[in-house]
C-alpha cells in the first residue's frame, strides 16, 4: 500500500484511456438472500432461503450472503439452522451486518455480536464512505467515521472471523471527497479486511466513471489489495458498471439472480457471470457449471414468485429464439450465424417462432420438431396460410396448439373425432336482484346446447356453466366425454382476452387465447371474431382437438 497524497478526480472525458487491468479470474458473491429479498414484492420463508442458497451451491457461487442476523426473526432462525440443515459444497456462507455505532464500543455492540454469533466464517459488514452521510445522517465527525469502520473490522478478525467490507456510496463519496473516502478503505485494508467492495449504492454511476474511479483505487491502495464491486441497476447499467470495474481491477463480483433487488434491482449475475467468462475470458464458475445457468435461473424465479423476463440475456426463453424468416433460413445452415454464443453453453436451447414474418425454413423446422413431413406445395400453403391469419388478428406465436393443427391440415390431415353440426348459447338473468337494479352473479347463467356426430352418430346435449365458454365446454364434455375418457385428463387453465381494434366499439375484433394442459404437457390454442364466443368456440373446439391428439 501507498502513501502518496490521493489523486484529485478528472470528469471521464478529461481521462486518459487507462490500459485494462483485467484479472485472470474473478470470485462471485450472491445475495440474493439479502439484497434481492428487498425487492417489493417478495418475501421468503427460511425454507425458501435454503432452497435458493442450495441452487446458488449447486451453480457453483464462491460467497452465498444469508442475510442480516439480528435485523428481524426470519434471519436469526435462517442462521440457526443453516449449521445442521444447509449442506454447501463450493460456496462459503457468509452473514451481513454494519459496523459498530457511532460512539459507541464494539465489544457491547448488538450488530457485531450476532455477526459472531451467526457461525460463519466469513461476516461482510457496511460502513459509510461518502462524507456527507457521516456528517449528516450519522452526525459525527468524519474521524469518527473512520474509526467506526476500523474498531469493527478489528474486533470481528480478532473474534476469528474473514471480513468483507463493503464501502457504502463509494463512488459518490469519491467523487466528492476521494481523501475521504480512500483514508476509510486504507482503515479497513490495515485492520484485516479480506475484500474492499466498491458500492454504487445509489446505482447513480456510469461504466467509464467506474473503471476510472476502480483504476484509480488499485493503483493507489497497491496491487495487494483485493477490490469488489456491488452495483445497483437505477441507470440501467448495474452489469455494465460490473465489467467496467473488473476491467479496472476489481476480482470479486456481487450481484443477484436474475438481477432482483430493491428499486430498480442489483447487478444480474446471470448476465455477469457469462459475460466475463464466455466473452472475456475471466474465469468465473467452474467452465462445466456454467450449462446449469438457464436452469438456476428459472428455478430461483419460481422460488421468489418473480417472473423472469422472456428476453432476459443467456437465460431468458427468447434470448435464443428466432422469428424472422431471413434468420432462421441462415441458422439453418449455419446456427452461429444469428447466435452470439452457443445457447447450449448456459443451458438454454434454440427456439423458432412462427408468425407472418416467418419463411418455409421456420415452417419445415418447425414440423420437423413435431413428427411432421411436409412437402414444398404443403410448406408453400401453410406459410400463405399463416401470413394471412395473422393479418386477420391470429398470433401464432403465442398459439403453439393452433400451429400444429394448421400445420397437421397441410398436410392433408383432418381430424374425425367429431363432427359439430350446430350449437347455441344462452345468457339469462333476472333484473332488479339488488338495489341497484342489477343482476347478482347467482341470478345470471349460461347455458350451451350442442348438436354433433361422433362416429356417425348424432347427439344432442346441454349444460350449464359459470359463462358462456364454461357452458360449452362441458356441453362438449358431456356430448364426447364417453368415447374419449383422454379428456378427463384434459384441463383448460387460463383464458385471456384482447380487444384488437378498440376504435371499432363492441363491433372490433376479439382475439382469445386458451391454456390448457393434460398434466404432461401444455399448449396454448387461438380463435379471433367480431364475436367473442365465436373466439372462444374456436379456440376449445382446438384446445380439444389437441388434447385428444397428444392425450392417451
Amino acid at each position: 500500500m501507498n502513501t502518496s497524497t490521493p489523486p484529485t478526480p478528472t470528469p471521464a472525458s478529461a481521462t486518459e484511456h487507462r490500459p485494462s487491468r483485467l484479472p485472470r479470474a474473478v470470485e462471485v458473491f450472491d445475495t440474493t438472500l439479502r439484497d434481492g429479498s428487498q425487492l417489493e414484492g417478495i418475501s421468503l420463508t427460511v425454507d425458501d432461503k435454503f432452497r435458493i442458497a442450495e441452487q446458488l451451491d449447486h451453480l457453483g457461487i464462491h460467497y452465498i450472503e444469508g442475510g442480516y442476523p439480528g435485523a428481524n426473526p426470519k434471519d436469526e432462525e435462517f442462521f440457526e439452522r443453516a449449521p445442521s440443515e444447509l449442506k454447501l459444497h463450493t460456496a462459503t456462507l457468509v452473514a451481513f451486518g454494519s459496523t459498530r455505532r457511532p460512539k459507541g464500543r464494539t465489544d457491547d455492540d448488538p450488530t457485531l455480536r450476532n455477526l459472531i454469533k451467526a457461525n460463519t466464517s466469513v461476516a461482510c459488514i457496511v460502513g459509510k464512505c461518502w462524507d456527507y452521510h457521516v456528517t449528516e445522517a450519522l452526525r459525527v465527525e468524519l474521524a469518527e467515521g473512520v474509526a467506526m469502520v476500523a474498531d469493527s473490522v478489528e474486533f470481528l478478525r480478532n473474534s476469528g472471523l474473514r471480513v468483507f467490507f463493503d464501502a457504502e456510496h463509494f463512488f459518490d463519496g469519491y467523487k466528492a471527497n476521494p481523501e475521504y473516502s480512500l483514508k476509510v478503505l486504507e482503515s479497513a485494508a490495515l485492520t484485516g479486511a479480506e475484500v474492499l467492495v466498491l458500492c454504487d449504492t445509489n446505482g447513480g454511476s456510469l461504466p467509464a466513471d467506474v473503471e476510472r474511479i476502480v483504476g484509480e483505487v488499485h493503483e493507489y491502495l497497491g496491487g495487494d489489495i483485493v477490490l469488489g464491486i456491488h452495483a445497483h441497476d437505477d441507470t440501467g447499467c448495474a452489469v455494465a458498471n460490473t465489467i467496467a470495474a473488473v476491467r479496472g481491477g476489481a476480482t470479486q463480483v456481487q450481484g443477484t439472480v436474475n438481477g432482483i433487488g430493491e428499486r430498480t434491482g442489483n447487478a444480474n449475475l446471470t448476465t455477469i457471470i457469462p459475460d466475463l467468462t464466455l466473452k472475456m475470458g475471466v474465469e468465473t464458475i467452474e467452465r462445466d457449471r456454467m450449462e446449469r445457468l438457464t436452469a438456476v435461473s428459472h428455478h430461483i424465479s419460481e422460488l421468489v414468485n418473480v417472473n423472469l423476463n422472456p428476453q432476459a440475456a443467456y437465460v431468458g426463453t427468447s434470448a435464443f429464439a428466432h422469428k424472422a424468416g431471413l434468420h432462421v433460413s441462415a441458422l439453418a445452415r449455419r446456427p452461429d450465424a444469428y447466435e452470439h454464443v452457443d445457447p447450449d453453453l448456459v443451458g438454454n436451447g434454440r427456439k423458432f417462432v412462427v408468425s407472418e414474418l416467418a419463411g418455409k425454413t421456420t415452417i419445415e423446422i418447425k414440423a420437423r420438431e413435431i413428427g411432421l413431413d411436409l412437402n414444398g406445395k404443403e410448406l408453400n400453403a401453410v406459410v400463405a396460410e399463416l401470413k394471412d391469419l395473422e393479418h386477420r388478428g391470429y398470433h401464432f406465436e403465442a398459439a403453439d396448439g393452433s400451429l400444429e393443427l394448421l400445420m397437421r391440415r397441410a398436410g392433408g390431415w383432418e381430424p374425425k373425432y367429431f363432427k359439430i353440426l350446430q350449437y347455441r348459447v344462452m345468457v339469462d338473468g333476472r333484473a332488479g336482484a339488488n338495489p341497484h337494479g342489477m343482476l347478482d352473479l347467482a341470478d345470471v347463467f349460461a347455458e350451451a346446447t350442442i348438436k354433433l356426430e361422433v362416429h356417425g352418430e348424432r347427439t344432442i346435449t346441454t349444460a350449464e356453466g359459470n359463462g358462456p365458454v364454461d357452458a360449452l365446454n362441458a356441453a362438449m364434455r358431456k356430448a364426447i366425454g364417453s368415447t374419449y375418457p383422454a379428456l378427463d385428463r384434459v384441463h383448460l387453465t387460463d383464458y385471456k382476452v384482447r380487444i384488437l381494434d378498440t376504435g371499432q366499439g363492441t363491433g372490433a375484433v376479439t382475439r382469445v387465447l386458451l391454456d390448457s394442459t393434460n398434466g404432461d404437457r401444455a399448449w396454448s390454442t387461438i380463435g379471433v371474431s367480431e364475436n367473442i364466443i365465436e373466439a372462444s368456440w374456436e379456440a376449445l373446439l382446438d384446445s380439444l382437438i389437441f388434447g385428444l391428439v397428444h392425450t392417451r
